[in-house]
């Protein structure tokens, strides 16, 4: 076997690990913090704020490179995360009461209570509570990756409550940046977005099984939504929702399956990693403890490692003392407490609201943000995995199940 081989089937070997995107996660985020420190920053931050536009007739899209990551491939993850909610919903995880009640009840717990911790923190200062929502949001990709590290130490349900909990997570967080981070709306805009939709509708209705239309619509739809003032990336998940997921013919595929097997590894491997590499760069020249333990970066990391597994861990023990649920089959205290841990992790999420949240406010909050969101993801990272692969028994196998 030549080098070359042997380098093509290590990286092969590698893709196939589902851990993977969140490893390539934090490699993105090791460098483009060691670019923002090193004699390459300069070109680091041109490289990011490079202009492009796109042109068609009367229609223009212009903006610098890292706000076409931040709004547009950011656009194309949310689409994959509408296409995930909706599976769920109609046949998965989601798809009845029984299942759904705990994870949902979970969720609201984990973004309601790091958001009040961080409002703790930060009271007082108008500006800094823009960033309430900051450590609300949970990393799918990376909890998830860091949770298939231990292997089969944690039960297969385990792994099917955390990923049912990250979805709720999203959509929660899809609502608050409709509510919250939505402003100077366009009505003309708001109009064609509706008249996108309206036509989405009647693709579904009508049968259209070809995902290029659904792609066509749903583009128009990102433009429409980008010039009317509410954040673009809700354009993904409402396309997200128009893909229909069976086909009325057995020999034709489910378009929202194939999209959203053809779709995952690029969003994985590319968009989420390159968003990491856009957005997590930390400058730590002058930075201390002091900056650390500021108000902002303070409510931010104690919200993701405090406040979501009080708010999520709590919220299971009661829901299943007072035997409104069940536990996941197999699953222990410390199997879950360990995954409320877990759900701390931020990162991608995290900074994608921070960058809403303190858009136009400087450098010293973007900052502020990055060390906030880091300190925390981390933290609950290693403490979250330590617990589980410690001090949490192993998983014992269950009749009849495939793990």
């Amino acid at each position: 076997m030549t080098p070359l081989q042997s380098l093509q089937t290590a990286a092969q070997s590698f893709l196939r690990l589902e851990s993977a995107g969140g490893i390539l996660l934090v490699l993105a985020a090791v460098m483009a913090t060691v670019l923002m420190n090193s004699p390459l920053s300069r070109a680091y931050d041109a490289f990011l704020q490079i202009p492009l536009s796109v042109q068609f007739g009367a229609i223009g899209v212009g903006k610098p490179l890292l706000l076409w990551i931040n709004d547009g491939l950011m656009a194309v993850f949310f689409f994959l995360i509408g296409l995930e909610l909706k599976r769920e919903l109609l046949e998965g995880e989601l798809s009845t009461p029984a299942q759904v009640m705990l994870p949902i009840a979970a969720a609201m717990g984990g973004m309601a209570v790091p958001a009040l911790v961080y409002a703790g923190f930060n009271a007082g200062d108008a500006i800094a509570m823009n960033g309430w929502a900051i450590p609300a949001a949970t990393d799918i990709a990376f909890a998830l990756g860091v949770l298939t590290l231990l292997g089969d130490r944690v039960p297969l349900s385990l792994k099917i409550f955390l990923l049912a909990l990250a979805i709720i997570d999203d959509l929660g967080v899809i609502v608050i940046i409709a509510i919250f981070y939505s402003d100077d709306l366009s009505s003309g805009a708001l109009f064609a977005a509706l008249l996108c939709i309206l036509l989405l509708l009647v693709l579904n209705v009508g049968g259209v099984m070809r995902s290029a239309a659904y792609y066509l619509v749903g583009i128009a739809l990102w433009i429409a939504v980008l010039k009317s003032g509410v954040h673009a990336t809700l354009a993904g998940v409402v396309c997200a929702f128009f893909v229909p997921l069976k086909s009325p013919v057995e020999s034709v595929a489910s378009p929202l399956r194939t999209l959203e097997h053809d779709l995952h590894p690029w969003v994985a491997y590319g968009i989420l990693p390159l968003f990491a590499f856009a957005n997590a760069g930390v400058d730590l020249a002058g930075l201390s403890l002091g900056s650390v333990l500021e108000p902002v970066p303070l409510g931010i990391a104690a919200g993701l490692f405090v406040g979501k597994q009080v708010g999520i861990f709590a919220i299971v023990w009661l829901m299943v003392k007072l035997r409104w649920a069940r536990k996941p089959e197999g699953a222990r205290w410390s199997h879950l407490y360990g995954v409320s841990i877990l759900c701390g992790i931020g990162f991608t999420m995290s900074f994608f609201i921070g960058s809403l949240a303190f858009e136009g406010r400087g450098e010293s909050y973007a900052t502020a943000v990055r060390v906030g969101v880091l300190c925390g993801s981390l933290v609950s990272a290693a403490v979250g995995y330590l617990l589980l692969r410690f001090v949490a028994p192993r998983a014992a196998p269950l009749s009849g199940s495939a793990l």
